[in-house]
């Protein structure tokens, strides 16, 4: 019996999955949450895309961590995240065009560093940009050991006193609050978010869009009555059908 789906190793970055055969295929690289990159979610994610005919990159940022403790999202260099996408786009497998997918924190990762490469007019931009459950600011540090369940006394999703990122060597510039520009990219962009989420309030994607749409873009955005943060298997499956047509049109239309 022959594999439909196979890991191939990027060198000094990582696994990715995508369709046996020798390619090339159009590729999404895939960023995690909170819950770290040894949870098994960004690749879980990456082996759905891998079955619809993309090479996908779980992209593992946060520092720390194992099996047991996700680690944390604190001073993590936007820097490496873009040498990362480059060397997705050099590989060998990957065709002509590349998209973002990022969830929660991943979602504001995506955001962000599209943001700041169109802010400098880099070469090699995302074809096209999905999240699912962004804020729209730029949010403060997330450290596992220090997590408490929503609804425990002093609980909060992340440190407004700490920095999560920075970008060419300084945090100074992505201070917690701070609108992630997404504007500034004028490239197809996906947005979803669950009505009822305790985590990111959905208008934060709601400001996402009207933002987007007070300066002439077109963002394609599903808002999922009644989910929360992590969605039913109903709504995730309503949620991949609508990420996988947004991607189809915009990776493999010639």
């Amino acid at each position: 019996m022959s594999l439909k789906i196979v890991r191939r190793l990027i060198p000094e970055w990582g696994t990715t999955y995508g369709p046996a055969g020798e390619g090339p295929f159009p590729a999404v690289m895939v960023f995690h949450g909170s819950e770290g990159a040894w949870s098994g979610w960004s690749h879980r994610n990456a082996v759905l895309l891998a079955a619809h005919g993309y090479l996908a990159f779980p992209f593992g940022y946060s520092k720390g961590g194992n099996a047991w403790n996700a680690g944390s999202i604190e001073n993590v260099s936007l820097d490496r995240s873009l040498d990362a996408f480059r060397a997705l786009r050099a590989f060998e497998a990957v065709g002509e065009k590349a998209a973002f997918y990022g969830v929660s924190r991943g979602a504001e990762h995506a955001l962000l560093l599209t943001a700041l490469m169109a802010e400098e007019g880099l070469d090699g931009l995302p074809d096209a940009v999905a999240v699912h459950s962004p804020p729209d600011v730029v949010c403060g540090a997330f450290d596992s050991k220090v997590y408490r369940d929503a609804g425990d006394p002093g609980w909060q999703p992340w440190d407004p006193g700490e920095r999560a990122w920075s970008w060419r060597g300084s945090s100074e510039n992505l201070l917690p609050t701070k609108q992630i520009e997404i504007e500034r990219y004028d490239g197809p962009i996906f947005l979803s978010h669950g009505s009822a989420d305790r985590v990111w309030s959905v208008d934060m994607t709601k400001r996402l869009e009207a933002r987007l749409l007070a300066h002439g873009r077109k963002p394609e955005v599903h808002i999922y009555e009644g989910q929360d943060h992590i969605p039913t298997s109903a709504a995730e499956n309503l949620h991949h059908e609508n990420l996988l047509t947004f991607l189809d049109r915009n990776l493999l239309a010639s």
